[in-house]
């Protein structure tokens, strides 16, 4: 095309360039260019920036990028050549100047300089070729491609010699270092295919083979490996004045969260068959040696064509890999796709879904079908259509749908050289790409981008029309490295506030880290799970929460098959784990440490209350029976005690119990489980010190256990009496002891048999503060001693402690004699003021050192727990003397037997019934989700909708106003019965 009579410029249509979005840029630009050009090219440039066409070809540059107008203004003298010989003249010498340049230079600061400026002039040259129509979308593909191929090459024949250099290897030829070097990088993706975007990320893999690699260092090998990929990668992303060359991706190697950059071959190779996902195999399908030592690569892929293409049809990974497809209900007739702010890679109708209906029909049928095994995806989508696998019609549409998105996918990554595929989120914005892209109006750029997306939606979705949803609202895919934007939405949308957490764990299990996802069998169970799982959790208080405590649970299970199985099978048992892991931290802990918990609930009886409290000595006593040794018996009861607590903790928490009928129950376990190990613990030490003649141990129960009340998680204040004759002086064991010390070490024996944590876990905490003189007094106590002490020492809040107490285990003498003098100390006589007075000063103190402020505070908040107990203490302690039979350790019978002595009138008995059943209910609740979850006096709502059922309420906000109520009536009844009399003396 002739310029003024000397000049010529590369052919081009003008007529196909895209006009300036932003004109004014445009002419500044080409004023700056000219600026910049130099002397020896200054007659060159302003001829041809007189040239029309030359100038639109400028202004379609500049008028609509940013980038690419910096880099006409710093390259000036190089755009002069480039618009006189053209892309295609151009291009080979930048490459071929590189390689003559840089492919010796051992100055790292130099390689890093030459190839961003080669970099500068690759970008414009395509750029150039692209926007002006001359080359294909394919031939820009490869180009990029070309380029990255070169710069990763040169930098790896960089980090080689210096590796070389520093004597850490040998090089087999020192002109081409990556020869037979052992070390090679495959690239993976858009890279590995050869069908690179403008701004790219590379996609690498980096592995060496420790037999080939020359080395008097094979202890620091890895190390080395290591060293110099991380060098590679400054090379080629480190920004400087310059620029960069190309962000580097190594995600795509083997469990990247636990691997080198740099990894063995033989490494790769045993995670591949052992633990290699799908869409792994789907990765490989792409990979290909881009640099250092080529062969070690081919030879590489050559071993894993086993597992990317298997000989059987893979029917099964379609349910795997797309799971895409299979979590997304919005495709199959979903509604309209925006256009500003859409996602062409990964949106709907977008490149990704192109790619993944070539890539997975690969996947099913490459395994016996050669032909299906190309990496460019139209090569794959003619080759589907040339094998009959889709019609004629589907492979064109798509075909055309790719390289129209690829297109575009360039425009918008040369605007600001930004790895990105969105499109801008306003019309103004998005009317700049539109002109950019060569249209007219926006109007008609949407009309013509919707098209595309609806066709590859449409296409897509018929891949999979067999295939039924998961029950996910909306896309959860896990694929990949990347978390998909509409997976963050969607995972956001569940109410999960940290997306980026749950994709990563996700990887995690997919990757096989954990031995239950080892297996390919668990992870595919898991693919078909994750949907009803995560809304599972997100059905619950915290979902962030108990998704990281089902991570937790099933990182310690042994084998997940059975288990993934049966949630598979059972989607109310997945709903069960999931509440327990978001609005039960206690059952949750349980269950992560003894996960065959769960073997339980899908038991006939697990839903039905316990009712027969008897049948749990003889049912205990039976399991013990098959005990080996002593250990195994501390396992055994360890776990049918868990077994029993987990079974009423899930039945409270699902509202099939209430707290106040939950007491007797876990009281009658916690008992089965001291009656059932005290004779074998005293048979154990008996093994070694005999038994004191005559003698025998007790136990009293106090405070819940004692009341029957127990809740979940209370600890066990507990007694230990003993008795023997007075003329025994040592067992008659082996190693005899004095009976005081036999006793006191038996306690100790017993005590750690509860206490002790074994594999199963642990049974109770216990609390043995209420003996004679507290802590500071013996373990045991001998019966004379106990009594003596309760009748002349003890102090009143003692003897109210003593209301609640009860004896459970022991010698059935001893257990009588000590049930008497119990009742003769709380029917003894008692002085009201001294009594009044001691009451109150104690409650007093309880205020001081526990507020009580928090209306979730159910046991110090007045009104609460502590003042209907004291009440009852109190009054039991007044009236025993003269009505002996008000005396029960349970508060609710005695508050009726108070009743019917005359002692309390029939309303405050009604009030203070009322209010012990509403707190128990509620505390048993709390115990279970945490009282911390309650601070804010607002829980989520799986925690809220436990509380109002515990309550009995309507709603939360009648519960707290109930619970305002209660406590006030109790409060006033305390105030009427124990504080303003004992103010008045009285």
């Amino acid at each position: 095309m002739p310029l003024n009579e000397e000049f010529s410029v590369f052919a081009f249509d003008p007529a196909e360039l895209p006009r300036a979005a932003d004109p004014d840029h445009a002419e500044r630009t080409l004023e700056r260019w000219l600026e910049n050009v130099p002397e020896e090219s200054s007659s060159l440039a302003n001829g041809l920036a007189e040239n029309r066409n030359v100038r639109a070809l400028l202004a379609a540059i500049s008028g609509n990028s940013p980038f690419l107008a910096q880099c006409l203004q710093r390259d000036a003298g190089f755009v002069c050549d480039l618009l006189r010989r053209g892309p295609s003249a151009v291009f080979p010498n930048v490459i071929s100047a590189a390689i003559d340049g840089l492919g010796g230079n051992g100055d790292t600061e130099a390689l890093m300089s030459g190839l961003r400026l080669a970099k500068r002039r690759a970008a414009l040259t395509i750029a150039c070729a692209d926007i002006a129509e001359v080359w294909s979308v394919k031939k820009v593909m490869e180009s990029l491609s070309d380029f990255a191929d070169l710069s990763i090459s040169l930098a790896i024949r960089h980090v080689l010699r210096g590796l070389a250099e520093t004597g850490r290897i040998d090089l087999a030829d020192a002109h081409e270092p990556e020869r037979e070097s052992g070390y090679v990088v495959l690239g993976l993706g858009k890279l590995g295919a050869r069908e690179l975007n403008y701004s790219s990320d590379v996609d690498l893999i980096v592995l060496y083979d420790p037999e080939i690699v020359r080395t008097d260092d094979s202890d620091g090998l890895s190390q080395h490996m290591v060293r110099a990929t991380r060098d590679m990668v400054r090379i080629l992303e480190e920004r400087t004045a310059d620029g960069y060359v190309h962000r580097t991706d190594l995600r795509l190697r083997p469990d990247p969260g636990t691997t080198p950059v740099a990894i063995s071959t033989l490494a790769a190779e045993t995670y591949y068959e052992s633990v290699g996902q799908n869409w792994e195999r789907m990765a490989m399908i792409r990979a290909r040696p881009v640099a250092g030592d080529l062969a070690l690569g081919e030879r590489f892929l050559r071993h894993l064509r086993p597992f990317i293409w298997r000989k059987n049809l893979d029917f099964a990974a379609i349910e795997d890999i797309h799971s895409v497809k299979r979590q997304i209900t919005a495709h199959r007739g979903g509604g309209e796709i925006a256009v500003n702010g859409h996602n062409i890679k990964l949106g709907r109708g977008g490149i990704r879904e192109i790619e993944f209906f070539a890539q997975t029909q690969q996947l099913i049928w490459g395994g016996r079908n050669q032909a299906l095994r190309g990496q460019q995806v139209c090569d794959v989508l003619e080759a589907l259509a040339g094998q009959g696998r889709i019609t004629a019609v589907t492979n064109e549409e798509m075909t055309e749908a790719y390289r129209f998105l690829r297109r575009l996918e360039h425009r918008l990554q040369m605007v600001d050289d930004n790895q990105t595929h969105e499109l801008p989120k306003t019309d103004a914005r998005v009317e700049k790409i539109a002109i950019f892209a060569g249209y007219d109006s926006l109007a008609e750029f949407r009309e013509a981008l919707l098209a595309r997306l609806r066709s590859v939606e449409c296409h897509y979705a018929e891949l999979f029309e067999e295939s039924a949803d998961l029950g996910a609202e909306g896309s959860l895919v896990f694929t990949g490295n990347e978390l998909h934007p509409d997976t963050l939405a969607t995972l956001l949308d569940m109410g999960f506030s940290d997306a980026a957490k749950v994709f990563n764990v996700v990887r995690i299990w997919h990757h096989g880290r954990y031995r239950a996802t080892r297996s390919e069998r668990s992870r595919q169970l898991l693919t078909e799970l994750m949907p009803r799982l995560l809304a599972s959790f997100s059905e619950t208080a915290n979902p962030d929460h108990a998704f990281a405590k089902f991570d937790d649970f099933l990182g310690h299970l042994p084998a997940g098959v059975q288990f993934l199985s049966l949630l598979h099978a059972n989607p109310g048992l997945l709903d069960l784990v999931a509440r327990i892991m978001g609005d039960a931290p206690l059952l949750a802990d349980w269950l992560s440490r003894n996960p065959r918990l769960l073997d339980h609930v899908l038991t006939e009886d697990f839903e039905r209350p316990i009712d027969d409290l008897e049948a749990l000595d003889r049912e205990l006593i039976e399991a013990l029976d098959q005990a080996d040794h002593f250990e195994h018996v501390l396992d055994i009861t360890r776990r049918w005690t868990n077994d029993h607590k987990f079974r009423v903790g899930v039945q409270i928490l699902r509202g099939r119990i209430d707290g106040a009928a939950a007491g007797p129950v876990l009281s009658a376990i916690a008992e089965s489980v001291l009656r059932a190990n005290l004779p074998r613990v005293e048979a154990e030490f008996a093994r070694l010190h005999g038994a004191v003649p005559g003698g025998g141990m007790a136990i009293i129960a106090y405070g819940k256990l004692g009341g029957r009340e127990l809740m979940p998680e209370s600890d066990l204040d507990l007694v230990f009496v003993y008795d023997h004759p007075d003329d025994v002086d040592a067992s008659d064991g082996p190693k005899p002891l004095a009976p005081s010390v036999y006793f006191m070490r038996l306690a100790q024996r017993l005590t750690s048999a509860v206490t002790a944590p074994t594999g199963e876990g642990r049974l109770y905490d216990l609390d043995l503060r209420l003996r004679p003189s507290g802590n500071k007094g013996p373990v045991a106590v001998k019966c004379e001693g106990f009594m003596n002490y309760q009748r002349d020492s003890a102090w009143i809040w003692e003897h109210m402690a003593l209301t609640r107490s009860r004896v459970i285990a022991g010698p059935a003498v001893l257990c009588a004699a000590l049930e008497a003098g119990i009742r003769e100390i709380l029917t003894a006589p008692r002085d009201t003021g001294e009594l009044l007075a001691a009451v109150t000063e104690m409650r007093a103190r309880i205020t001081t050192e526990h507020k009580g402020l928090s209306p979730w505070d159910i046991k110090h908040r007045r009104g609460g727990l502590v003042d209907v107990e004291f009440i009852a203490q109190y009054l039991q302690l007044k009236s025993a003397a003269a009505s002996p039979d008000v005396l029960s350790p349970t508060t609710s019978v005695t508050i009726a037997k108070l009743e019917s002595a005359g002692v309390l009138t029939s309303e405050i008995a009604a009030d203070l019934t009322q209010a012990l059943g509403l707190w128990q209910r509620v505390q048993s609740v709390i115990r279970l989700i945490g009282p911390e979850r309650l601070e804010d006096d607002d829980p989520p709502p799986g925690q809220r909708e436990a509380l109002v059922q515990a309550g009995e309420a309507a709603d939360f906000d009648t519960l707290k106003a109930r619970m305002e109520e209660v406590a006030a009536r109790v409060h006033e009844h305390f105030k009427l019965l124990i504080e303003t009399p004992g103010r008045e003396g009285n």
